[in-house]
């Protein structure tokens, strides 16, 4: 028989008690807000699904130690925080010169609307909702050092009281406080100036429609329609591939250097991810008789200009939703996550 996941969470007498299959069905509702936590935390995708991994296994080995002083659901929390710390002390690089996160990966918009966004216990619909999840987001995030770090995201983003961050991180209140002033300034200083407000609903035509016009102009290699859609700070890059480019002109001929413009066969598939516009890009491959993944750009807006573009590799094709190949006519199979809105060709 299945085990309910709308049980009551458990208390200090029972949890030690419970078998493995019901504390993992206790476990398992809370996964999606706590890979999102550790994502924000680590701001790879694949370092958060490990480290949720390893919370699971932690909590399970130290489940008697479970006190119900607070929620099993905050219990976890401390535990994926401990994690993304302990991992962030063993191998993470720091950002490199001008802003650069080569780790980041791309988070999936249709794992975002797993979240509880109807429970009003649940940071993470809010949290979303303060764009804690876009790419700019991350990236500021991944420049502060990692008690700071995790200071802020509880504190800011998860609400969570002073007095509860100092107990996780063992510290005095006076301490967090003073790490979240830190926190907070180093993400005024990494943090663009304008933040983007595209959350692709109906009343947002006119950044859908840029998007429109810039995958059309990508197709055809029209250099001149793409800089009129740049503003003249864009930024650009394409992790894990060091380079960032910032200015509009740096930009275009950093693209151009790279074989852009005798590029032929292109199309664009409209999509979304991390809360942000994005297209994902193929191109025709004729012995496979198919359009083939290339690279997805994720779109910042500001202002009716794109203000940044952060290019993704065709490895993240298949955790997107995205389809691995399309045929000649450019259509997506019905149903097809991520193809969305049809595709300009």
């Amino acid at each position: 028989m299945s085990v309910d996941t709308r049980l009551e969470e458990p208390s200090v007498s029972d949890l030690g008690e419970v078998d493995e299959p019901t504390f993992t069905a206790l476990a398992e509702r809370h996964r999606r807000e706590l890979h999102v936590h550790c994502y924000r935390m680590l701001g790879s995708f694949d370092d958060a699904e490990d480290t949720v991994q390893e919370t699971f296994l932690r909590a399970w080995r130290r489940r008697e130690t479970f006190e119900g002083r607070s929620t099993f659901r905050a219990w976890l929390y401390r535990i994926a925080t401990n994690a993304c710390l302990d991992l962030l002390a063993k191998r993470r690089p720091e950002p490199a010169t001008g802003g650069e996160v080569l780790w980041l990966q791309p988070y999936p918009d249709r794992l975002l609307d797993e979240l509880p966004a109807d429970d009003a216990e649940a940071p993470d619909a809010l949290a979303v909702a303060q764009e804690t999840i876009e790419l700019a987001y991350l990236v500021a995030v991944q420049h502060l050092a990692p008690r700071p770090r995790a200071a802020l995201i509880l504190r800011d983003v998860l609400g969570w009281p002073a007095k509860d961050v100092a107990e996780l991180l063992g510290d005095t209140v006076n301490s967090v406080n003073s790490a979240l002033q830190r926190a907070r300034a180093g993400m005024r200083e990494h943090l663009p100036a304008e933040r983007q407000d595209w959350t692709g609903g109906e009343g947002d035509a006119e950044a859908r429609e840029l998007v429109r016009r810039f995958t059309e102009a990508t197709v055809v290699t029209d250099i001149e329609a793409i800089k009129s859609m740049l503003r003249h700070d864009v930024r650009s890059s394409m992790p894990p591939t060091p380079g960032l480019c910032a200015g509009r002109d740096a930009v275009v001929n950093d693209w151009i250097e790279d074989g852009f413009e005798g590029m032929h066969g292109l199309l664009g598939v409209p999509t979304s991810v991390n809360r942000q516009p994005a297209v994902a890009f193929y191109l025709w491959r004729e012995q496979e008789d198919a359009y083939l993944p290339l690279t997805i750009d994720v779109l910042r807006i500001t202002g009716g200009a794109i203000t940044e573009i952060v290019i993704f590799h065709d490895d993240q094709f298949p955790r997107l939703g995205l389809p691995e190949r399309l045929p000649a006519d450019g259509t997506a199979q019905s149903g097809t996550p991520g193809a969305r809105d049809g595709a300009a060709s």
